[in-house]
Protein backbone atom coordinates (compact mmCIF):
# COMPACT_ATOMS: atom_id res chain seq x y z
CA UNK A 1 0.00 0.00 0.00
CA UNK A 2 1.02 3.41 -1.36
CA UNK A 3 2.03 6.12 1.47
CA UNK A 4 0.42 9.58 0.66
CA UNK A 5 1.12 12.51 2.54
CA UNK A 6 -1.32 15.60 2.18
CA UNK A 7 -0.91 18.98 3.90
CA UNK A 8 -4.05 20.80 4.47
CA UNK A 9 -5.26 22.81 6.58
CA UNK A 10 -8.96 22.62 6.08
CA UNK A 11 -10.78 20.31 7.03
CA UNK A 12 -13.07 19.71 4.79
CA UNK A 13 -10.89 19.59 2.10
CA UNK A 14 -8.91 16.65 4.15
CA UNK A 15 -11.75 14.67 4.71
CA UNK A 16 -13.10 14.55 1.04
CA UNK A 17 -9.15 13.94 -0.48
CA UNK A 18 -8.92 11.10 2.33
CA UNK A 19 -12.29 9.49 1.42
CA UNK A 20 -11.12 8.94 -2.23
CA UNK A 21 -7.73 8.08 -1.43
CA UNK A 22 -8.74 5.45 1.18
CA UNK A 23 -10.71 4.30 -1.59
CA UNK A 24 -8.37 3.58 -3.82
CA UNK A 25 -6.30 1.87 -1.76
CA UNK A 26 -3.85 4.76 -0.41
CA UNK A 27 -2.38 5.38 3.04
CA UNK A 28 -3.11 8.68 3.77
CA UNK A 29 -1.08 10.62 6.49
CA UNK A 30 -2.39 14.60 7.20
CA UNK A 31 -0.26 17.58 8.61
CA UNK A 32 -2.43 20.44 8.79
CA UNK A 33 0.61 23.34 8.55
CA UNK A 34 3.49 23.99 7.10
CA UNK A 35 6.49 22.64 9.44
CA UNK A 36 4.48 19.59 10.96
CA UNK A 37 3.99 18.76 7.40
CA UNK A 38 7.79 18.89 6.53
CA UNK A 39 8.29 16.77 9.49
CA UNK A 40 5.81 13.95 8.48
CA UNK A 41 6.87 13.85 5.09
CA UNK A 42 10.55 13.30 6.70
CA UNK A 43 9.26 10.74 8.42
CA UNK A 44 7.43 8.76 6.09
CA UNK A 45 8.74 9.11 2.89
CA UNK A 46 5.82 9.00 0.82
CA UNK A 47 5.10 7.75 -2.52
CA UNK A 48 3.53 11.12 -3.23
CA UNK A 49 2.79 14.63 -1.62
CA UNK A 50 -0.70 16.48 -1.69
CA UNK A 51 0.63 20.19 -0.45
CA UNK A 52 -1.64 23.41 -0.25
CA UNK A 53 -0.42 26.69 -1.31
CA UNK A 54 -1.39 28.53 2.11
CA UNK A 55 -0.79 26.98 4.92
CA UNK A 56 -0.34 28.16 8.76
CA UNK A 57 3.59 28.84 9.94
CA UNK A 58 5.12 28.04 6.33
CA UNK A 59 3.42 28.36 2.96
CA UNK A 60 3.19 25.70 0.40
CA UNK A 61 6.17 27.04 -2.08
CA UNK A 62 8.43 27.68 1.10
CA UNK A 63 7.62 24.02 2.01
CA UNK A 64 8.00 22.57 -1.86
CA UNK A 65 11.56 24.44 -1.65
CA UNK A 66 12.50 22.79 1.19
CA UNK A 67 11.07 19.13 0.03
CA UNK A 68 12.62 19.19 -2.75
CA UNK A 69 15.93 20.04 -0.77
CA UNK A 70 16.02 16.84 0.97
CA UNK A 71 17.84 14.14 -0.78
CA UNK A 72 15.57 11.51 0.17
CA UNK A 73 12.32 13.17 -1.07
CA UNK A 74 14.09 15.00 -3.89
CA UNK A 75 12.18 12.85 -6.20
CA UNK A 76 9.21 12.19 -4.76
CA UNK A 77 6.48 13.89 -6.93
CA UNK A 78 4.23 16.76 -5.70
CA UNK A 79 0.38 18.32 -6.03
CA UNK A 80 0.26 21.56 -5.31
CA UNK A 81 -3.48 22.36 -3.79
CA UNK A 82 -4.44 25.65 -4.10
CA UNK A 83 -8.03 28.00 -3.85
CA UNK A 84 -5.90 30.61 -6.00
CA UNK A 85 -6.15 29.76 -10.01
CA UNK A 86 -3.98 32.77 -11.21
CA UNK A 87 -1.01 31.92 -13.85
CA UNK A 88 1.60 33.07 -11.94
CA UNK A 89 0.72 30.87 -8.44
CA UNK A 90 0.83 27.88 -10.26
CA UNK A 91 4.25 28.93 -12.53
CA UNK A 92 5.83 29.83 -9.22
CA UNK A 93 4.68 26.86 -7.52
CA UNK A 94 6.23 24.27 -11.18
CA UNK A 95 9.02 26.55 -10.85
CA UNK A 96 10.31 25.74 -7.32
CA UNK A 97 10.35 21.81 -7.98
CA UNK A 98 6.05 20.82 -8.05
CA UNK A 99 5.46 18.35 -10.21
CA UNK A 100 1.27 19.35 -10.94
CA UNK A 101 -1.09 21.33 -9.31
CA UNK A 102 -5.02 21.28 -9.11
CA UNK A 103 -7.37 24.02 -8.53
CA UNK A 104 -9.81 24.31 -5.94
CA UNK A 105 -12.64 23.80 -6.07
CA UNK A 106 -11.53 20.35 -7.80
CA UNK A 107 -13.12 17.20 -8.74
CA UNK A 108 -11.85 14.22 -6.73
CA UNK A 109 -11.77 11.77 -9.54
CA UNK A 110 -9.25 14.64 -11.41
CA UNK A 111 -7.55 14.22 -8.27
CA UNK A 112 -7.27 10.67 -8.12
CA UNK A 113 -6.21 10.53 -12.16
CA UNK A 114 -3.50 13.21 -11.23
CA UNK A 115 -2.07 11.13 -8.44
CA UNK A 116 -2.07 8.49 -10.31
CA UNK A 117 -0.87 9.97 -13.39
CA UNK A 118 2.66 11.00 -11.25
CA UNK A 119 2.93 7.97 -9.46
CA UNK A 120 3.06 6.07 -12.69
CA UNK A 121 5.56 9.10 -14.06
CA UNK A 122 7.77 8.13 -10.92
CA UNK A 123 7.99 4.39 -10.89
CA UNK A 124 8.75 4.68 -14.95
CA UNK A 125 12.08 6.29 -13.94
CA UNK A 126 14.41 3.45 -14.36
CA UNK A 127 17.42 4.08 -14.60
CA UNK A 128 19.39 2.86 -17.86
CA UNK A 129 22.63 2.23 -18.62
CA UNK A 130 22.45 3.26 -22.25
CA UNK A 131 19.29 5.07 -23.93
CA UNK A 132 18.16 5.77 -27.35
CA UNK A 133 16.86 8.84 -28.86
CA UNK A 134 16.33 8.34 -32.24
CA UNK A 135 19.90 8.40 -33.99
CA UNK A 136 21.58 9.43 -30.56
CA UNK A 137 22.80 6.82 -28.20
CA UNK A 138 23.68 7.59 -24.99
CA UNK A 139 26.15 4.86 -22.87
CA UNK A 140 25.88 6.32 -19.52
CA UNK A 141 28.42 3.58 -17.93
CA UNK A 142 31.31 5.33 -20.38
CA UNK A 143 29.79 8.32 -19.94
CA UNK A 144 29.54 8.44 -23.72
CA UNK A 145 27.39 9.87 -26.92
CA UNK A 146 26.48 9.09 -30.08
CA UNK A 147 25.00 10.32 -32.99
CA UNK A 148 24.65 8.38 -36.27
CA UNK A 149 27.59 5.78 -34.71
CA UNK A 150 30.20 8.88 -34.51
CA UNK A 151 31.19 10.10 -30.98
CA UNK A 152 29.80 13.60 -30.19
CA UNK A 153 32.09 15.39 -27.29
CA UNK A 154 29.70 16.98 -24.72
CA UNK A 155 30.87 18.56 -21.54
CA UNK A 156 29.95 16.96 -18.10
CA UNK A 157 26.88 18.95 -17.70
CA UNK A 158 25.68 18.84 -21.07
CA UNK A 159 25.64 15.38 -20.82
CA UNK A 160 23.71 15.43 -17.13
CA UNK A 161 21.27 17.38 -19.28
CA UNK A 162 20.97 15.37 -22.11
CA UNK A 163 20.70 12.54 -19.95
CA UNK A 164 17.56 13.95 -17.53
CA UNK A 165 15.84 15.25 -20.81
CA UNK A 166 15.55 11.73 -22.08
CA UNK A 167 14.58 10.42 -19.04
CA UNK A 168 11.89 12.41 -18.78
CA UNK A 169 10.80 13.54 -22.65
CA UNK A 170 7.21 14.26 -23.12
CA UNK A 171 7.29 16.20 -19.89
CA UNK A 172 7.67 19.81 -19.45
CA UNK A 173 10.95 20.75 -16.88
CA UNK A 174 10.88 23.97 -15.94
CA UNK A 175 14.08 25.74 -15.38
CA UNK A 176 14.61 25.57 -11.76
CA UNK A 177 14.39 22.20 -12.07
CA UNK A 178 16.76 21.68 -14.32
CA UNK A 179 19.32 23.45 -12.00
CA UNK A 180 18.16 21.84 -9.37
CA UNK A 181 18.77 18.24 -11.06
CA UNK A 182 21.78 18.82 -13.13
CA UNK A 183 23.87 21.68 -10.79
CA UNK A 184 22.24 20.62 -7.34
CA UNK A 185 20.31 23.00 -4.97
CA UNK A 186 23.49 24.44 -3.78
CA UNK A 187 24.06 26.03 -7.22
CA UNK A 188 23.63 29.67 -7.17
CA UNK A 189 23.54 30.85 -10.69
CA UNK A 190 21.32 32.00 -13.13
CA UNK A 191 18.43 30.31 -14.94
CA UNK A 192 20.15 31.64 -18.00
CA UNK A 193 22.48 28.58 -17.58
CA UNK A 194 20.21 26.05 -18.59
CA UNK A 195 19.47 28.22 -21.60
CA UNK A 196 23.01 28.36 -22.65
CA UNK A 197 23.45 24.31 -22.14
CA UNK A 198 20.11 23.72 -24.00
CA UNK A 199 21.73 25.80 -26.83
CA UNK A 200 25.03 23.84 -26.66
CA UNK A 201 22.70 20.66 -26.68
CA UNK A 202 20.78 21.43 -30.13
CA UNK A 203 24.38 23.40 -31.86
CA UNK A 204 26.14 19.31 -30.99
CA UNK A 205 22.99 17.30 -31.86
CA UNK A 206 21.30 18.82 -34.81
CA UNK A 207 18.29 16.35 -34.37
CA UNK A 208 17.65 17.80 -30.93
CA UNK A 209 17.65 21.42 -32.55
CA UNK A 210 13.84 20.92 -33.44
CA UNK A 211 13.16 18.11 -30.34
CA UNK A 212 13.86 20.81 -27.63
CA UNK A 213 10.75 22.36 -27.26
CA UNK A 214 11.01 26.30 -25.55
CA UNK A 215 7.59 26.03 -23.09
CA UNK A 216 7.24 29.64 -22.05
CA UNK A 217 7.56 30.94 -19.51
CA UNK A 218 8.77 27.94 -17.16
CA UNK A 219 11.48 25.43 -19.49
CA UNK A 220 11.79 23.39 -21.64
CA UNK A 221 10.44 19.61 -22.92
CA UNK A 222 12.12 16.99 -25.31
CA UNK A 223 9.57 15.72 -27.61
CA UNK A 224 8.09 12.37 -26.69
CA UNK A 225 9.01 9.38 -29.17
CA UNK A 226 6.51 7.07 -30.38
CA UNK A 227 7.61 3.44 -30.41
CA UNK A 228 8.02 2.10 -33.82
CA UNK A 229 5.93 -1.61 -34.11
CA UNK A 230 6.68 -3.76 -36.79
CA UNK A 231 3.42 -4.46 -38.84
Amino acid sequence: MKNIVVIEDDKDVVDVIRYFLEKEQYRVHVAQDGVSGIELATRVVPSLILLDLMLPQMNGIEVCQKLKADGRLSNVPIIMVTAKGEVMDKVRGLEIGADDYVTKPFSPHELIARVKANLRKREGKMPEQEMHYGSVFVDAFKHEVHLDGKEVELTAKEFDLLVFLIENQGRVLTRHMILNHVWGYNYFGTTRTVDVHVTHLRHKLPPLADAILTVKPLGYKLKELVPQHSS
